[in-house]
């Protein structure tokens, strides 16, 4: 038995810190065999329109390759060029030997009892390499899909970006809005090497009973740079996400988005933490949140300078719309030695009434105002984001039911 295996054994009773504790034995581990043929054609027209929620088109031109896991065994992929890689994570780790140096390298695998889980129960997960040197424009895409029941999906990925490329992957994770209770679990090791850049774009949209816990980490070496955008508009039974970056490198770069739309009884609970390990190195975390119906919305960040000469910010910006709503932010800096800059800026409130009646005036009704002040207020403009993606996260957000007024 490897080492990993025997930490995972030791784990897999332990609570997160964060989060209320699921129990992982109300949910089924067995892998159904799949008979996909890894073409794109196999898909049905319900896991389509699934994806298009998601921002992920499988159809589209203009994109470097694809990567759809539905459930726990349906896997479907494909690079479109010569520039990247991408391989189901247990293909991968049997074809590189060297992978064993980057699986569980920025995620602890005995972190908790759902790290462990994938752990000893994997089902699959998504290898993606962009070589050394090669600047690849279109992006990346990737689905991963829950459409049974009572089952989990225990995944691993894992993005390695290589000396001097630069790569951008968009992934959408989606479950029908009225499955019956699931439970996801994705582990994510990022690994950014020196002069390259990833900018990593995730939108979620799950159902109502739907149960989520990723455990995501990167690793940024001397003058990389790591751009992560996180967006859930929709429904969820409970979830918990806080990814860690890790600045290694001099002047290596962090930036996190993220955008939450709270609705129904779900309860998020997101967060980004940034550790600032390098001369240089600068970090920047930004959330909008917003609370509706009954929702409870936990908006973390952490900053945290262990080298003089770096510096970071942290800005999380909350709306509360319903009288039953909840938003808790929770900033934190930590400043481990003598010239560290890091600062914060957390606010929660309204809509201002003077804007209701400004757009009032110009012919909008109440609803209609509120609603395009919500959106204005959940529009993030990422720097250097490809127009593309920065479409897919507009259009996601614009066609977003807003309730709650």
């Amino acid at each position: 038995m490897n080492n990993k295996k025997e930490l995972a054994i030791k784990a897999k009773d332990k609570k997160s810190p964060i989060g209320a504790d699921i129990d992982l034995a109300s949910f089924k581990s067995e892998v159904k065999p799949s008979s996909s043929k890894n073409d794109v054609e196999e898909l049905a027209v319900e896991e389509r329109r699934l994806m298009e929620n998601v921002g992920v088109n499988p159809d589209e031109e203009k994109t470097a390759g694809v990567y759809i896991q539905v459930d726990q065994s349906k896997v479907l992929y494909n690079a479109l060029t010569g520039e990247a890689e991408i391989l189901p994570i247990k293909e991968a780790i049997k074809k590189y030997e060297w992978l064993n140096n980057y699986y569980w390298s920025a995620v602890n695998v005995d972190f908790d009892k759902y790290t462990s889980a994938v752990e000893l129960e994997l089902h699959n997960g998504y290898f993606i390499r962009a070589k050394a040197g090669q600047k690849i424009s279109e992006p990346i895409q990737a689905c991963l899909m829950l459409k049974t029941g009572y089952i989990k999906q225990n995944i691993h990925n894992i993005v390695i970006v290589e000396e001097g490329a630069e790569l951008h992957l968009v992934t959408g994770c989606v479950s029908p809005s009225t499955l019956e209770p699931a439970l996801h679990l994705g582990i994510t090791e990022f690994y950014v090497k020196k002069n390259a850049k990833l900018t990593f774009t995730m939108i979620h949209r799950w159902g109502k009973r739907t149960l989520v816990r990723p455990r995501s980490a990167a690793i940024v070496e001397d003058g990389g740079v790591f751009i992560n955008n996180y967006v859930i508009l929709s429904d969820v039974g409970d979830l918990q996400t806080y990814p860690t970056v890790y600045l290694k490198g001099e002047n290596s770069k962090a930036e996190l988005y993220s955008v939450i739309y709270g609705s129904g009884k779900s309860i998020y609970d997101v967060g980004g933490r940034i550790i600032l390990e390098a001369e240089g190195a600068k970090g920047k975390v930004v959330s909008r949140t917003i609370g509706t119906e009954d929702s409870i919305i936990y908006a973390r960040g952490q900053l945290i300078g262990r080298r003089s000469g770096c510096r970071a910010h942290l800005e999380c910006n909350g709306l509360l719309l319903s009288e039953r709503s909840r938003l808790i932010a929770i900033p934190e800096l930590e400043a481990e030695t003598i010239g560290v800059e890091l600062s914060h800026e957390a606010t929660i409130g309204k809509i201002e009434q003077e804007q209701l009646t400004y757009l009032m005036s110009r012919g909008l009704s109440e609803e209609e105002a509120n609603a395009l002040i919500v959106r204005g207020f959940m529009t993030i403009n990422v720097p250097d984001l490809p127009p593309s993606l920065q479409k897919t996260v507009d259009e996601a957000i614009r066609l977003t039911k807003l309730s709650g007024f």
